[in-house]
């Protein structure tokens, strides 16, 4: 007897102003699964995600809830039907307490009042089921990224939910939290729970999924039990191509990177060191070659990285740009200095949401020229749509809000707020986090470019075979100490680094 699903889809359809972002889809999830929804940035998941839990209205189609059609006029509807969300960006209260934030809008009263240590002790339970070690009357933000994710996933279970859906939940977790997320999602599976996965990790997919659908251009491509299509035919119907040349689905792995003997040295850094950040660390970077950092989670990356471009002051060591020692009082000095930087955090350090992609590429131009100097529209709409074309960012609209694209596409929009200012150091913190591999495998490609047309970048990236696919030389990073630094000359391989991490110093 088929099973009936417990959510599906028929026909949806959602449009924007000029953009089709759901053409017809069927989807349907089944009680008591994992199911993947995989498909490139651009290609509806985040759209099907948020008409699935009222954020945007049905423009045709249906919904079916249990088999019968419904209407979700929001968010809080959606939760009451049972269908509970999780986001990829941590959407909590970070001044608040853990415990506070799992049960914001819900907590236990006694007596009209907020019942303190019926709520502390609630989420003290649901912290242990998730083997976490956390004060749940802490502040939220006394914790890094990775545990505020563990808590909004916590504050997603503690609901009778038919449905949780987790969107890019993995994206700032380390092994060991994938492990304790993956252990919990086969607990509520197993209670009947149908989960609706969304990773760009497509080794989690086949870790943890059952089932998976595809979406392409918004459209339906189709739906696949995982045991039944392998990586390469996954990647292959997203992309809408056969693969070719792509090692390992990264776009092409290649260590035989040589550091490059002609680069002149744009940036070195001697002692440079923040307290209780990172301790003393030297690092050089020249013209032409790419200088990765890699590090486990926490290891201390993005916090060498900040000291570079001025976004926080160092307490000591040396800084020296193009051969003059610098003292950098912010990332003003920095860019003035031919120095770009690409957050990791797009949506709080980088994109503003509710500017148009124009305003937004011409942001760090504008400020480098002065707001007494302003650009013109005319050269605005010249730069917006040279960078627009340059990296195929969709929809190619320059007047299109950029909360409105996906992550992939705002990635794209920053980067190109960053190459028209011209930089001689490109500072990339997690470019390619969260987006899916066609827009991965682009991006990758113009670091490449970049380098080979001079441009010195330093590339910071969770995948370590990422770091070493673009890589000239790589800093190893661990418990905030640059503890190894390697170059990728052909014989640089993912477990060597690792061994650099395990032991703390080079191998």
């Amino acid at each position: 007897m088929r099973q009936q699903p417990v959510l599906e889809v028929r026909g949806l359809r959602k449009e924007f102003p000029g953009v089709v972002a759901l053409d017809g889809v069927d989807f349907r999830l089944l009680p008591g699964e994992v199911h993947a929804l995989m498909g490139e940035n651009g290609a509806g998941k985040s759209t099907l995600i948020k008409v699935l839990t009222g954020v945007h209205p049905v423009d045709g189609g249906e919904v079916l809830l249990d088999g019968r059609p419904v209407h979700i006029a929001g968010p809080a509807q959606a939760r009451e039907a049972g269908i509970s969300t999780v986001y990829q960006e941590v959407n909590l209260c970070p001044n608040l307490s853990v415990a506070e934030n799992v049960f914001i809008g819900r907590e236990p009263r006694r007596f009209g009042l907020i019942d303190w240590s019926a709520m502390r002790r609630r989420a003290a339970e649901l912290v242990r089921e998730l083997e976490l070690d956390i004060d749940v009357s802490a502040p939220l933000n006394s914790y890094s990224i990775a545990v505020q994710q563990l808590v909004a996933i916590v504050r997603a279970v503690d609901v009778s939910a038919k449905v949780l859906i987790l969107d890019e939940p993995t994206s700032s977790l380390d092994r060991d939290e994938v492990l304790q997320l993956f252990t919990v999602m086969r607990r509520l599976r197993d209670q009947g729970v149908a989960i609706l996965f969304v990773t760009h990790f497509l080794d989690q997919v086949y870790e943890i999924c059952d089932r998976m659908t595809v979406l392409r251009n918004g459209r339906l491509e189709g739906e696949y039990l995982t045991a039944e299509l392998d990586q390469a035919g996954l990647v292959s119907r997203m992309i809408g191509a056969e693969l070719e040349g792509l090692d390992r689905l990264g776009g092409g792995r290649s260590n035989d990177r040589t550091p490059p003997a002609t680069g002149t040295v744009f940036l070195q850094a001697q002692g440079l060191t923040r307290r209780g950040a990172v301790e003393p660390y030297d690092l050089t970077v020249r013209s032409g070659e790419v200088v990765g950092l890699a590090g486990l989670l926490g290891s201390g990356r993005t916090e060498a990285a900040r000291l570079l471009f001025g976004a926080d002051r160092g307490d000591g060591g040396t800084l020296r740009i193009d051969g003059v020692e610098t003292t950098l009082r912010g990332p003003a000095d920095a860019i003035a200095r031919g120095i770009a930087f690409c957050s990791e955090n797009r949506k709080t350090e980088g994109l503003v949401g509710e500017l148009t992609v124009r305003e937004n590429i011409v942001l760090a131009l504008q400020a480098a020229r002065g707001w007494a100097r302003p650009l013109s529209r005319t050269a605005q709409d010249d730069l917006a749509l040279r960078w627009i074309t340059t990296l195929d960012i969709r929809p190619g609209n320059p007047e299109a809000l950029v909360r409105n694209l996906s992550g992939g596409n705002q990635q794209k929009v920053l980067l190109a707020r960053w190459l028209i200012t011209d930089p001689k150091l490109l500072i990339l913190d997690e470019p390619t986090r969260g987006i899916d591999i066609g827009a991965k495998a682009e991006i990758q490609k113009l670091v490449a470019d970049l380098a080979e047309e001079g441009m010195a970048v330093l590339f910071i990236s969770a995948e370590l075979e990422e770091v070493l696919r673009l890589s000239h030389r790589v800093g190893v990073m661990r418990d905030h100490r640059m503890v190894a630094r390697l170059d990728n000359d052909g014989g640089l391989t993912p477990e060597r680094v690792l061994a650099a991490i395990a032991s703390g110093a080079e191998q």
